[in-house]
């Protein structure tokens, strides 16, 4: 057998290298060697072997040539249902890559792969590019959290990501003492193949899974969370983290008498920003006083360095992980009422259209008056809550300024098209053991809005000034949609009556001026989560190219240096501009350094967010499992082939998997964001109001399994 498949493949590579042969497909080579159909599988065989060897290759349209396809480079990402997808850096779409062209990749691998069928625009924009991975160059993921199990003289741990499909085998004795039902990290020595499991020793026990705080931990050490700081660095906190000075009071403009507050949520200990407002006549001299960080994180120290690698603060449900040690984030940096601070201050004059008029940012001294809670302002301000309004009186009337100036700046933004997606974040009650006692929707209240509206004035006056300064700068940037799902997003809301304009390139104002329309309506879920899903993420960049969400020529983060390292490398370019030293070997130095740092905050930002996701997902299962056969109401949030997900009034999200739905056989029409029943023509669709019950819930997988009630 061996031997005529060994001559086989000789008589087909000789055909393909012969000098008349031009690409061809399978079935064009099978023609003109007269292989009938039935032998078709054998050369297909023949010309895999051929391929796998290197020898010849397969065109993006299915021809077989001599020599080998380019190699492309890429990573990994798999999918939990078996296939993947490869991300390549500068490009905007990934590389489907089925399960059988995984090639034994791993999560996170860096890959080599060859495309094998490009994108195909005339199959009613479905197929995407697909590739085949040829060898893994290097492998991202070295260490993995999962539950041990102990079998007999071995163990194995179930990873929690999902995208790792097999278990992880853990040979006699190296498993640290885990028993079953501990939450481990494992080291890997071996990545496994078709047949082969991967293999590692455990290098820690994070606790038993029943626990309070292991599930927690887990995610934290999924993630590559950093929890303690090394030694060095909290030397040298502990070392600048000393209360003010005259000495440090020098040179800078003392602000001690201005009336200012903090308003921020109850918990918060890192209070990075302080408003003060005047009205002098028409013109409001708004002040947003932000700690200034920089004084103490000097560029470069074991500080400044820690802080660039962690990147951001990360909130999770029952802790912070931050970004600079307590002793500064809670501490001297934190604008704490009543005492002596360092702040870098961006005072405007903005007139009663809500225009900057002039502005100017300093370095200041300042003192805050109170720490507000959002709470007692709104009290204040929606309810006319007396009690709080005789506890605060001296400050009552610089709310209701700041209520009238917050009033001006959002209807001006509106008017120019800044997007508003107003989909509730999580807000979560835990015990003292992390149990979830209460899960419910934030509430935005005047309160919050207010912050908002003069923090994103801040960020705006320092970004469009540093532009025009012409300076190196670090920007928040969020690029315009792309034209396919736009149109996409148009061809869908066109069923509905809804129309968007496109032209040459969306503007905001037509996205903000559908959800306007759609408000109130019964499609409102579903219109704006396609409109939300119709977007790009936003980043960080050291080229300023706007912000399409908030429809801003220029905007940055300045307001939050405690907790973002953006925010601190912006402050530190401002202040050597304001100190008169931004030579030309400075600007060369920012130069280079800033594309890297936008890169790694990006990044940070990114793995804090999924994080904090997972966190939410997590303890949403908690409350869930004491819920299990209670019915709610919900709407549906995601439509896809293996089910409909549906969201509750409190945030929580579940599948009702197609295999739970009994009345039918439901077929996913992509296309229309609906599941449809076969024989009954029920159908499913995006933002559509349903009940369920819960079915079963799985922490290990953090899912929530609903089923509809008919």
């Amino acid at each position: 057998m061996d031997n005529t498949f060994e001559k086989r493949k000789k008589i087909i590579y000789d055909l393909i290298c012969d000098d008349f042969y031009v690409p061809m497909k399978i079935k064009e080579i099978a023609m003109l060697l007269q292989i009938p159909r039935e032998q078709r599988e054998e050369l297909k065989e023949v010309l895999n072997a051929l391929e796998a060897e290197g020898r010849i290759y397969v065109s993006k349209r299915g021809k077989y040539a001599k020599g080998q396809a380019k190699r492309l480079t890429g990573t990994f990402q798999a999918n939990a249902r078996g296939f993947g997808f490869i991300s390549r850096e500068g490009e905007e779409e990934d590389i489907y890559i089925a399960e059988e062209n995984r090639g034994g990749a791993f999560q996170g691998d860096e890959v080599e792969f060859v495309i094998v069928r490009q994108k195909d625009d005339s199959d009613r924009g479905r197929k995407r590019t697909e590739g085949k991975i040829v060898g893994v160059l290097s492998h991202r993921t070295v260490s993995i959290v999962g539950l041990y199990e102990k079998s007999r003289n071995y163990g194995f741990v179930r990873p929690d990501d999902q995208r790792i499909m097999k278990d992880i085998y853990i040979p006699a004795g190296r498993e640290k003492g885990a028993m079953t039902g501990h939450k481990v990290v494992v080291e890997l020595t071996s990545y496994g193949g078709d047949q082969k499991n991967p293999e590692g020793f455990v290098s820690e026990v994070i606790g038993h899974i029943n626990d309070p705080g292991t599930d927690i931990m887990s995610i934290v050490k999924g993630f590559d969370l950093p929890v303690e700081f090394p030694e060095k660095v909290m030397n040298q906190a502990e070392r600048v983290g000393k209360d003010v000075t005259p000495a440090d009071m020098a040179g800078r403009r003392d602000l001690r008498d201005w009336q200012m507050v903090t308003i921020d949520g109850e918990d918060a200990k890192d209070l990075d920003d302080a408003v003060s407002l005047t009205k002098e006549g028409d013109c409001y001299r708004l002040g947003v006083h932000i700690a200034d960080v920089t004084n103490y994180v000097q560029e470069n120290s074991a500080l400044d360095r820690e802080a660039l690698k962690r990147g951001t603060s990360v909130y999770l449900s029952d802790r912070v992980i931050p970004m600079l040690p307590h002793k500064l984030s809670n501490g001297i940096c934190s604008l704490n009422a009543g005492e002596d601070r360092l702040a870098l201050s961006c005072i405007m004059r903005v007139n009663a259209k809500g225009e900057v008029v002039d502005s100017e940012i300093a370095e200041t001294v300042i003192c805050v008056d109170e720490r507000m809670s959002y709470t007692s302002v709104a009290k204040i301000l929606e309810e006319q809550d007396p009690e709080e309004i005789r506890r605060y009186e001296g400050l009552v009337p610089l709310f209701e300024r700041m209520a009238e100036l917050s009033r001006i700046l959002r209807k001006k933004r509106h008017q120019r098209g800044s997007i508003d997606f107003d989909f509730p974040e999580t807000k979560m009650m835990l015990d003292e053991n992390g149990r979830p006692v209460e899960i419910r929707p934030y509430d935005r209240n005047v309160a919050t809005k207010l912050i908002e509206d003069f923090m994103l004035l801040a960020n705006e006056t320092v970004a469009e000034e540093y532009y025009w300064r012409q300076l190196p700068f670090l920007y928040r940037t969020h690029e315009t949609p792309d034209d396919d799902k736009i149109r996409k997003l148009s061809t869908f809301i066109d069923n509905f009556g809804y129309h968007i304009h496109v032209g040459n390139e969306v503007r905001p104002k037509e996205v903000q001026k559908l959800l306007g329309k759609v408000e109130g309506t019964p499609e409102e879920a579903l219109i704006s989560r396609l409109a939300l899903r119709s977007m790009k993420q936003a980043k960080y960049t050291w080229e300023n190219t706007g912000h399409f969400g908030l429809a801003a020529k220029y905007y940055t983060h300045f307001t939050s240096p405690i907790r973002r390292y953006p925010d601190l490398q912006i402050h530190r370019i401002i202040k050597e501009n304001i100190r008169g030293r931004m030579t030309e070997d400075r600007m060369a130095h920012y130069e280079k350094i800033l594309p890297e740092v936008a890169m790694q905050s990006s990044v940070m930002e990114r793995r804090a967010e999924e994080a904090e996701r997972e966190t939410v997902k997590l303890k949403k299962v908690e409350y869930m499992q004491e819920r299990i056969g209670e019915e709610f109401e919900g709407v549906i949030s995601g439509i896809t082939k293996w089910g409909a997900y549906v969201e509750l009034p409190n945030t929580i999200e579940g599948l009702v998997h197609v295999v739970n739905m009994t009345d039918d056989h439901y077929e996913y029409w992509e296309d229309r964001h609906e599941l449809i029943g076969e024989r009954t023509h029920h159908v499913y669709r995006l933002g559509q109001t349903v009940r369920v019950r819960v079915l079963e819930t799985d922490r290990v997988q953090r899912t929530i399994q609903f089923g509809f009630v008919s």
